[in-house]
């Protein structure tokens, strides 16, 4: 498949995955968030093509959908198999992670978002609770002032990049120990009194290209504001296996990355036992681990607005991190 039927199978396939109408500048939103960069412009002219030979269909200014050939194209394009992108992602940025947990030295893995300062610091002590209560990864976060670059985006002014340690991190800490982590799936976390009952939603990571997190933030089915208030609601939490005879270790690993701020398991598994319902491969045990992005969707909550979220988006040096309870100083310095 050359580039061109590649790029037009991946605007197909967020179509289809998001099943509505979708706009150009939409559609470069969910790529960005994959992964995958795309500017408006090529994909309006993409889509013109995909109208042409019967794929999309144009709804007017609302944007375009799939059609049923389009569907069928899809089904039978050989590049089905990216599908399992952000699963390829992530043994990517666990591979390409260099942070020493000994020498607490190197990079982790950092989700990425875009927002007006304003929202950001309006939002603050929401942001802070979250944090507080243990729903986030980890205590410690970065900011990316206006005029500073992320990888290929600019921060513009009036706005400011946050930056969350993601839970990918972990993954790369423990391969550095000789210890394989395998991720399955992110979904929804159900809590009551402040405890994880069950996932109420979950997509595997080798069948979205898409942070599933980002997806349910996006369509709005969180409840963070029931997390913190009353220990009843709805969080973001990824699912990992790892090898039984590992727990000892692993139990040892997370306590002196909690002391370091770069905490977030929420449950451990017993080996060869389900953990909230979820079935666990033998030999393993199961872990639950708290989203990275979780921070930002108490924003999306409160309607505030997030231009965009890059999850598992690029490695920062852990020495730019500092504790949550500083941003509220550091974000005064740019309003």
């Amino acid at each position: 498949m050359d580039k061109k039927d590649q790029k037009k199978t991946e605007i197909l396939r967020v179509l289809k995955e998001e099943g509505k109408v979708l706009t150009s500048a939409q559609i470069v939103e969910i790529l960005d968030a994959a992964g995958v960069h795309y500017s408006e412009r090529a994909v309006r002219m993409y889509l013109q093509t995909l109208d042409q030979q019967g794929f999309t269909a144009s709804q007017g200014r609302k944007g375009r959908m799939i059609t049923p050939l389009g569907i069928r194209e899809l089904q039978g394009s050989d590049s089905v198999t990216r599908l399992g992108y952000l699963s390829a992602k992530i043994d990517l940025m666990t591979y390409r992670m260099t942070f020493d947990l000994p020498t607490c030295s190197g990079e982790v893995i950092a989700n990425m978002s875009l927002l007006p300062i304003s929202d950001f610091f309006a939002c603050l002590d929401d942001i802070y609770q979250v944090f507080e209560q243990g729903y986030a990864m980890g205590e410690l976060v970065s900011i990316l002032k206006p005029g500073e670059k992320w990888y290929e985006t600019v921060i513009p002014p009036g706005h400011v990049g946050f930056c969350t340690v993601c839970s990918v991190t972990f993954n790369g800490v423990l391969l550095k120990h000789g210890i394989p982590m395998a991720s399955r799936f992110s979904g929804l976390l159900e809590l009551r009194n402040g405890k994880p009952t069950r996932f109420t939603e979950i997509i595997n990571y080798n069948a979205t290209t898409v942070d599933p997190l980002a997806i349910f933030i996006r369509a709005g089915l969180t409840n963070y504001h029931g997390a913190i208030r009353t220990g009843n609601g709805l969080i973001g939490a990824a699912f990992r296996e790892l090898p039984d005879e590992s727990r000892q270790r692993v139990e040892g690993i997370i306590e002196r990355m909690e002391k370091i701020g770069l905490g977030g398991f929420l449950k451990f598994g017993l080996p060869n036992q389900p953990i909230l319902g979820i079935p666990v491969s033998d030999g393993y045990i199961g872990a639950i681990v708290v989203g990275g992005l979780n921070p930002i969707a108490i924003l999306v909550e409160s309607g505030k607005k997030v231009f965009k979220s890059w999850a598992i988006s690029g490695l920062i040096d852990y020495h730019r991190l500092f504790h949550y309870t500083e941003l509220r100083a550091r974000l005064k310095e740019f309003m």
